[in-house]
């Protein structure tokens, strides 16, 4: 039976869920939350940089364990879309009591922050599951950046709210920035479950086969990315790039504030910035990925990475981190935009739950040696010594990638 013809409102739809996810990303994981941990939770004590690496890194483990077998079960059954909607909701839930997050409460911020991104990196894997089945290889680095572009005005607009908070309410904006993020997740969500179609045909007739036949095609999927040499390659030049893009995001607000002096306040506006750098990249990238193809493209992006890397670790004052930051910003955009699209036109049909099972597996090992990497160097030597540790990261990811071999 074929399938229904996929819609403009449908590709919308699927676009919003990237929209909603990205206040999580901003406010919590990149600009806000970060800071608060170090300087209020752990109350400015030495070992915040090493905590909140490895609270982030442990939820990340806990994703690399279910990930691969969520996404094959989520193919088999048919139900990616109610996966996706259970896993938006345990984040929005962990994330909106991170409110309860005063001076002092190490262990309850650790434990909300451990669930809220478990939930929140298996809802990223299930929604980029879909785009196989609503792009093809013409389009498929135009609908990806639509979804990265739409995810970069959500992270903006939840900025927006949450600078509104924190210069309104000085004693309790910032833990407002947090419950209005988990609402702010919720409600601009809900396109996605009202317009999204799951297309899918479930594969098995009872949860007990399902569950064995998820398991034995993802064995199978292993051995399917290791027929697929340029998609297994990929996925190694991916995980070291992605290291590096992880602890660029665990760690950058951080940076602007303790090695640059930005003020909570002008942390906030400047990653807003960002994010207009970010949703112009996503969306200009995405252009020139579907005529120059995605290998340029990426090439172009991770060179980018290499002297932002170099920068942050050189140079001094405000108005030069300015500028690193919006490059930061365009490359940040085309860097996921164009790995997404090349895993979806990489990936064998009828595998896209278990692909990008696999895809979100090498992502959260990334995001566990990235961020672990940075703090261990930053709490070691200094924030810019990282820096330039992790630029090794991406000058390793380019090298795979530029070896990588090419299809036909």
């Amino acid at each position: 039976m074929p399938h229904p013809p996929v819609r403009r409102r449908e590709i919308f739809g699927w676009a919003c869920f990237d929209f909603a996810n990205s206040a999580y990303t901003t406010v919590i994981v990149t600009v806000v939350f970060s800071i608060y941990f170090v300087e209020v939770v752990n109350e400015g004590r030495p070992g915040g940089y090493g905590l909140w690496s490895a609270m982030l890194a442990v939820s990340q483990g806990v994703v690399i364990l279910v990930s691969p077998a969520l996404g094959a079960l989520a193919d088999v059954t048919a139900r990616k879309k109610r996966f996706l909607a259970v896993s938006a909701a345990a984040c929005c839930v962990a994330t909106s009591l991170l409110w309860f997050a005063g001076p002092g409460t190490v262990a309850l911020a650790f434990a909300l922050v451990v669930a809220a991104n478990i939930a929140f990196s298996l809802g990223e894997n299930f929604c980029a599951s879909f785009l196989p089945e609503l792009s093809t290889p013409a389009n498929a680095g135009k609908i990806s950046a639509l979804g990265w572009g739409f995810g970069y005005c959500g992270g903006l607009l939840s900025l927006v709210l949450a600078l509104v908070l924190v210069k309104t309410l000085p004693e309790t904006g910032a833990r407002a920035s947090f419950l209005m993020t988990g609402v702010f997740f919720a409600l601009a969500a809900l396109p996605t479950f009202l317009l999204l179609r799951e297309r899918a045909v479930p594969q098995a007739g009872a949860a007990l086969h399902a569950v064995r036949a998820a398991f034995r095609r993802l064995g199978e999927t292993f051995h399917e990315v290791r027929r697929h040499r340029e998609l297994a390659w990929f996925f190694v030049a991916f995980f070291f790039f992605i290291s590096g893009l992880s602890a660029v995001f665990a760690f950058a607000a951080i940076v602007a504030s303790r090695q640059f002096g930005f003020a909570q306040e002008e942390v906030i506006g400047l990653f807003a910035a960002l994010q207009v750098a970010a949703t112009v990249g996503a969306l200009g990238f995405g252009w020139l990925q579907d005529r120059w193809g995605a290998r340029p493209v990426l090439v172009l992006s991770l060179l980018g990475w290499v002297a932002v890397s170099v920068a942050v670790a050189v140079v001094e004052g405000k108005p030069a981190f300015w500028a690193i930051g919006c490059l930061a910003g365009l490359v940040m955009g085309s860097t996921q935009s164009a790995s997404r699209a090349l895993v979806s036109m990489l990936t064998p049909p009828g595998r896209a739950g278990e692909i990008f099972g696999f895809w979100g597996l090498f992502g959260k090992m990334a995001a566990v040696l990235g961020p672990l990497a940075y703090g261990a160097v930053a709490e070691a030597a200094s924030l810019a010594t990282a820096s330039l540790v992790n630029g090794a990261f991406f000058v390793l990811g380019l090298s795979i990638f530029l070896a990588m071999p090419r299809r036909g």
